[in-house]
């Protein structure tokens, strides 16, 4: 660790021009000759909750395990992971697959309850005045570890949840995170408002005279801060300015607008729904890596969705995908449709790998969910869901590891076990009934 009598805050910001830029854990941010756990290397847990619809294919198809193409094989320690999640192999130390979870609260509710109900466990009430159910598992966590850093929480998606037929066209279940009992929280899909919502809106006059690029407006303080920097900070630095500029030059409307007169902030998406995915997941991670935010929802699909995925051969639309009538080339193409994902959620994971934080790195600070709230598709089932818990956890996840049950578990346990390792006092969550082991 480079030393130096320059102390940086945590919270310091590169500022300009109405734009705000935070900045990575720097070891400028770390007093020297003081204990870690005293300064901003101190481990800061971030949590992620990643969902799928549509379940996974399983041992759950007519094919029975010789299909199943997401359980692990053997058990413990010297499990292997399958074709769906082979792709986490460099991170395998991290991968928790948990087998025989279940929630018992979308059982014969088709698609209309399964995001709203995957971070409780508890079906809601009928009750016509709105929703009804309870504090999500992200939000309970994001008050107990999210109060000191710019935003709350996150709660993000690949795609509107307002427009899907099948999962009820905007229905307050639509989205799988609520602030509270009564209050659905939006998913915002859109990565340009995403940008311009962790970093500041630029001064229009500015940006109209000179440029569109935040990073520009900012280039006075970060080469003032690069010459007080060691030289392990200034790559540091480099690295994460790298990423952000990445980032900024795919949104769509972000060009070269000097001597024209701006019109209304662009509001689009990107037109590839693989490169609109990968975005996403790209403003999380330095949302995560500049602690702008340690909680995180983000649905990677809304549930019905129509979404093609021509980009890795399949022009079918994902939800008539998933009820495959257990025919073996649709299934085939659902596999290959929850392999992607899983691809593009290992290259986020990488992304975390190698990014330092404190004496470890954001990965190993971290604790993530990853699953969806349906098993067979075909069937609209809810057992077994496929499920993984991935990350360090601050030192309290073990990882490497697969747990099967004997018997079927229900999902408010691994939740209320979440909601231990994110520390705070609770003696259950919705209808749990104890801990398990991760």
């Amino acid at each position: 660790m480079f030393l130096t009598k320059k102390h940086l805050s945590r919270r310091t910001l590169l500022k300009g021009a109405g734009v705000s830029l935070a900045l990575p854990l720097l070891d400028a941010m770390v007093p020297a000759a003081t204990a870690l756990a005293q300064t901003a290397a101190s481990r800061k847990l971030r949590v992620g909750f990643f969902y799928l619809p549509h379940g996974a294919v399983m041992a759950n198809t007519s094919w029975g395990t010789p299909m199943d193409r997401w359980t692990p094989s053997g058990s413990g320690a010297n499990f292997q992971l399958n074709v769906i999640t082979k792709s986490l192999e460099p991170y395998k130390k991290y991968v928790t697959s948990v087998g025989n979870i279940r929630n018992e609260a979308v059982a014969g509710t088709v698609h209309l309850l399964n995001p709203g109900t995957w971070l409780t466990g508890v079906k809601p009430a009928n009750d016509a005045s709105g929703p009804r159910t309870m504090m999500t598992v992200d939000q309970v966590i994001a008050s107990r570890i999210a109060e000191d850093t710019p935003f709350r929480s996150l709660e993000l998606a690949s795609e509107t949840t307002n427009q899907q037929r099948a999962g009820g066209a905007g229905n307050p279940y639509s989205t799988i995170s609520f602030r509270d009992a009564t209050t659905p929280l939006k998913t915002e899909y859109n990565p340009r408002e995403v940008f311009l919502r962790l970093f500041g809106p630029p001064d229009r006059a500015v940006v109209t005279k000179e440029t569109t690029s935040l990073l520009d407006l900012i280039s006075e303080q970060t080469r003032a801060l690069q010459t007080e920097l060691g030289p392990s900070d200034r790559a540091t630095l480099d690295s994460y300015l790298t990423s952000v500029r990445d980032v900024e030059r795919r949104l769509p409307g972000n060009r070269d607008l000097r001597g024209a007169t701006l019109p209304p902030i662009p509001k689009g998406v990107l037109d590839a729904f693989d490169e609109q995915l990968k975005l996403m997941f790209e403003m999380i991670a330095i949302a995560y890596r500049a602690d702008l935010t340690r909680v995180v929802s983000f649905m990677m699909a809304a549930e019905g969705t129509n979404q093609t995925y021509e980009h890795i051969g399949v022009p079918d639309s994902f939800h008539p995908v998933s009820h495959h009538a257990n025919d073996l080339q649709r299934i085939e193409k659902l596999v290959r449709i929850q392999t992607w994902h899983m691809e593009c959620f290992a290259e986020f994971l990488g992304k975390l790998a190698a990014s330092p934080d404190g004496e470890g790195t954001v990965l190993d600070n971290s604790m993530f969910l990853y699953g969806s709230n349906m098993s067979n598709s075909d069937r609209h089932d809810n057992y077994p869901l496929p499920t993984l818990v991935i990350g360090g956890g601050g030192g309290k996840l073990s990882g490497g590891r697969h747990i099967g049950f004997p018997a079927p578990m229900r999902i408010s346990n691994l939740h209320f076990t979440l909601l231990g390792k994110a520390g705070g006092e609770q003696t259950s969550f919705g209808d749990s009934t104890g801990t398990i082991s991760l």
